[in-house]
């Protein structure tokens, strides 16, 4: 069940090309750019559609909110709460410099470690371990709306063979 770096690695590049890829309106000209909202950034909070999640609605959590702050010098506060039903709630801190350089991420029961690049303004690449072992890439992209941001994750499957879901969110503030 173990994916080897490369498959990782190659899972990844896709998965940020597909995350990255915007379809223009009929009738557009292929050589104007998209138009951009005031902030299309990733900076802020976002909470997910819970209803579009590819899991059955019972293993759905209730809530999941993202939020992204610049804590200055080329780094990012990062929050994730996570309330699974009531009383059972999950608040995960971490810090990260956006160089790829090995961050401590905190109260996650997924992560215990986490590099994060941002190659981007609307673009965060996140690649998250738990005791020395890979267990998912994810790359975060807010679309030129500057309204909803698109999670694409890989993590390995069935038979060690790669796994991408696609989650949406949107901006809160």
């Amino acid at each position: 069940m173990k994916l080897t770096l490369k498959a990782v690695a190659l899972a990844s590049v896709v998965a940020l090309a597909s995350s990255l890829i915007v379809a223009a309106p009929a009738g557009s000209s292929p050589v104007s750019p998209p138009q951009q909202a005031a902030d299309a950034t990733l900076l802020g909070t976002w909470s997910l559609d819970t209803s579009r999640m590819p899991v059955p609605p019972g293993q759905r959590p209730t809530s999941v909110r993202f939020t992204f702050g610049d804590a200055g010098s080329h780094t990012w506060d990062v929050r994730v709460d996570i309330v699974y039903r009531p009383g059972e709630e999950v608040h995960s801190v971490s810090t990260p410099v956006l160089d790829g350089s090995s961050t401590v991420i905190t109260n996650s029961p997924e992560a215990d470690t986490g590099t994060f690049k941002h190659p981007a303004p609307n673009v965060l690449v996140m690649a998250l371990q738990k005791e020395g072992v890979l267990v998912s890439t994810r790359i975060y992209s807010a679309l030129p709306d500057g309204r909803t941001m698109v999670e694409t994750a890989v993590y390995p499957g069935q038979a060690g063979a790669p796994v991408m879901k696609t989650n949406y969110f949107t901006r809160v503030r």
